[in-house]
């Protein structure tokens, strides 16, 4: 058994904030149907390379899922697709706000044809207010919340902002919002109802941001901390002879063991600076590992996937593509003692599943989904 096992979600997202909430679903055992345009989403398509014909990013966020391309714009289209509705737990969407009420599937109308639905409309601004017509993207999610500018503090208070790295605007709030999802499930099965979640970038981001509440109590910014109240343990990123290893020395106990070894009153960071150049980047991590120090060198990605505890952990795996071959990609990071996650499969193919929703659930014969492929209601990719 599944934790989510009897779920079903329609995925209508695209790019990274959407996909990764229905991902983190379907891991837990939901089975989630990605509805694409005939053309494909636009995320299939990536700046870069494309192996198997989709941007990297696109085979990992969409792993698990199955792929049912569609014109919602056509009348048998926008049919079909509420059929599917009236079949199916939770909608998830991160268009603009508007669009899917102008597509007729805005909250109202799907909640008329099933009324336990739960509809997660996922956008930058949200559903409401000043901004909510506006587009973002992660990088303008972590701007209004202040995370740009205070990743630029800690480089140089008098320096330019700094963008977060990997999209982290996108992967906190899809999160978040998935987090919010299934709370929304527990409260339809002891209620019965349905209900729509708003779920903004910008809002999440600055749930994400503890600084927020440190400047009300204090009328301090944390750079301004920093210099006031210098710290008196050691914590940063130090260069060592063959690479970097980053200490985080917040432990009482772990400090004590350094001074003792080294035979000092004071640790400051010029010493251990002093210290870890003239060591490799392991030997450092294992010198600052027995001393009980939080430690641990700084890999560029390739170097995290060789790493043995991750690995031993089971991390990474081998999965097959049709198009794309065999990669190596991320597991689901949560062990649970009692229900087993889902083993990621390989991103679909578009409308790779296109039979399998229409015959296998909704209930059409092979030639009328033929017509539809025909009359381009439908698309798969060969």
């Amino acid at each position: 058994m599944k934790i989510l096992d009897d779920i079903r979600v329609i995925d209508l997202t695209d790019h990274w904030f959407g996909p990764w909430c229905t991902l983190l679903l379907s891991d837990l055992g939901a089975e989630v149907i990605k509805v694409e345009p005939t053309w494909g989403a636009t995320a299939r398509i990536g700046g870069g390379p494309r192996p198997g014909g989709a941007d990297p990013v696109f085979h990992y966020l969409n792993m698990n899922k199955k792929s049912f391309s569609i014109n919602l714009k056509a009348d048998q289209g926008h049919a079909i697709f509420m059929e599917l509705v009236k079949k199916s737990d939770v909608v998830v969407q991160n268009f603009l706000p508007g669009v899917m009420e102008r597509l007729n599937l805005g909250y109202e109308s799907l909640r008329e044809a099933n009324p336990s639905i739960i509809y997660a409309a996922l956008s930058g601004f949200g559903q409401c207010g000043p901004y909510r017509e506006r587009a973002s993207f992660d990088v303008v999610a972590e701007a209004i919340s202040g995370h740009t500018r205070l990743t630029g503090d800690l480089v140089d208070p008098e320096g330019p902002p700094l963008n977060m790295a990997m999209s982290y605007g996108d992967l906190g709030p899809g999160t978040m919002a998935a987090y919010c999802i299934m709370g929304a499930i527990r409260s339809r099965d002891r209620t019965g109802a349905g209900q729509m979640l708003d779920v903004a970038q910008a809002d999440c981001m600055t749930a994400l941001n503890p600084a927020i509440t440190e400047y009300s109590m204090t009328g301090l910014l944390p750079w301004q901390i920093r210099e006031m109240y210098p710290m008196t343990h050691i914590s940063g990123i130090v260069q060592a002879r063959d690479g970097y290893i980053q200490v985080a020395g917040y432990r009482p106990k772990a400090l004590d063991a350094l001074k003792e070894k080294l035979g000092v009153e004071t640790i400051t960071m010029d010493l251990v600076r002093g210290m870890v150049k003239e060591m490799t980047r392991d030997e450092a991590v294992q010198y600052f590992v027995e001393m009980g120090m939080p430690v641990a060198p700084l890999y560029q990605v390739n170097e995290c996937m060789e790493d043995p505890h991750l690995n031993e952990r089971g991390m990474f795996f081998y999965v097959e593509h049709p198009k794309a071959g065999r990669y190596r990609t991320v597991s689901f990071p949560v062990k649970f003692s009692e229900t087993k996650t889902v083993a990621r499969s390989a991103a679909p193919l578009l409308g790779q599943h296109n039979r399998e929703v229409l015959e296998g659930l909704l209930g059409y014969d092979s030639g009328c989904v033929k017509e539809l492929e025909k009359q381009g209601v439908i698309y798969a990719d060969k």
